[in-house]
């Protein structure tokens, strides 16, 4: 799979590509917003990492740009700690981010979920079974386990696990779980998140306050581990 790294300082482009390339992915590079998304027409990549501070293009529109006709997978790479970039960059169309610095470790296990993904996607299937630790979520079966004990969710419960196991790894917003499981996004509702949130790590946790299966995005979301 090809790995196109859009970002306009070298020495991140340098740091980036050996451990890449020593994944086994075919690296590609460009310094400017206008030149990554001609190398992305032109070589259809399967992975987009994306600076957001690009020296030509705003991150935000480059990613809005790719979304119109790309469904490969994003990750941010940004220097902006705010959690409302964050928000931004995942609803314009990212699929996750990393901010700097960041460990080569952590990129290259975001960029195998990424992988993962993109080639269920490409094969036109889902994963039916998606496991994490302990935790088992059998889509197809509508089934939660923990170590192999089944645990009785309510609907608005497992739609919300079930959500975060179809996108395992990826950082899920508080709009999109809003929007996917209640139909609307409201501020008002935003606590409904936290309460079902809540709930499901009291029932697939071990530990729900330090909990090991559904991890917070401070201010942006929520994240279920995946196994990379």
């Amino acid at each position: 799979m090809t790995v196109l790294i859009i970002e306009d300082e070298a020495a991140i482009r340098r740091f980036l590509r050996p451990s890449l390339a020593a994944e086994g992915f075919e690296v590609l590079e460009a310094a400017t917003g206008e030149e990554g998304l001609a190398q992305a027409s032109a070589r259809k990549p399967g992975i987009l990492l994306v600076d957001l501070g690009l020296p030509d293009l705003d991150g935000l529109e480059l990613i809005r740009r790719l979304r119109s006709w790309s469904t490969a997978p994003v990750i941010v790479l940004t220097a902006r700690g705010r959690e409302e970039d964050k928000v931004a960059a995942l609803d314009a169309g990212a699929d996750d981010y990393l901010t700097k610095p960041f460990g080569v470790g952590e990129l290259l296990a975001r960029v195998r979920v990424a992988q993962r993904h993109a080639e269920q996607a490409g094969r036109g299937t889902e994963e039916a079974v998606i496991r994490t630790g302990e935790l088992t979520v059998d889509l197809a079966a509508r089934l939660v386990r923990v170590r192999g004990v089944q645990v009785h969710l309510t609907p608005h419960e497992y739609e919300v696990l079930a959500l975060l196991a179809r996108r395992a790894g990826k950082v899920v917003t508080h709009k999109q779980i809003l929007k996917a499981v209640w139909g609307q996004a409201t501020t008002e509702q935003a606590q409904y998140v936290r309460l079902f949130i809540h709930q499901l790590r009291a029932k697939v946790e071990q530990n729900p306050a330090r909990p090991a299966f559904i991890l917070t995005e401070p201010g942006v979301g929520y994240r279920l581990r995946a196994e990379g």
